[in-house]
């Protein structure tokens, strides 16, 4: 008999606690709440969500408010938010001390963002909608693009990553919030 953890619908679902960085802890240690799966949210309220996620140094749950938007929105969407999904978790490793993962996801997050903006830049006006040419729903994807890329350098460099202090801003610029 499998005693795998398991959901109310079933399916095998971790419940062991998670620390700020979504790393498992022992059961029966205090965790982080874990952010609810599957939540449906606009995209000033997931930009809002991730944000103060990314601020208290949890890119960990940041990515899951950006995978539920990827998942949830209109696929025309799902490339950005799918972006910064990997730009948090990029950050993830970073802090975890997985310099290479981190780089990498960091370096493939940056890339995905710099061509949907190059992308939309090409396209007609109103590509997507509420987003003006680099700034979808008020976020900077040059400045996004250009944080990850200095990011990646340094951690591959073996810059030693605080979460929460190297927080990209979404919107007005990159940099700690």
């Amino acid at each position: 008999m499998n005693a795998r953890d398991r959901d109310d619908e079933g399916r095998a679902r971790n419940a062991r606690p998670r620390d700020g960085l979504g790393r498992p802890l022992p059961y029966g240690a205090q965790g982080v709440e874990r952010q609810p799966e599957g939540v449906v949210r606009s995209p000033g309220e997931t930009v809002a969500q991730a944000q103060r996620l990314l601020d208290a140094g949890m890119p960990f749950h940041a990515h899951e408010v950006f995978e539920d938007a990827w998942k949830s929105g209109p696929g025309s969407e799902a490339p950005l938010w799918r972006a910064l999904a990997q730009l948090a978790v990029g950050l993830t490793h970073a802090a975890r001390g997985n310099a290479v993962g981190g780089a990498r996801l960091l370096r493939r997050g940056a890339l995905a963002l710099a061509g949907l903006d190059e992308a939309r830049d090409a396209a007609a006006p109103g590509a997507m909608a509420g987003a003006a040419s680099g700034t979808p729903y008020g976020m900077d994807l040059v400045g996004l693009v250009r944080w990850a890329r200095e990011l990646a350098d340094r951690v591959e460099a073996g810059a030693a990553v605080d979460a929460a202090a190297e927080a990209p801003r979404l919107t007005g610029g990159p940099g700690p919030a």
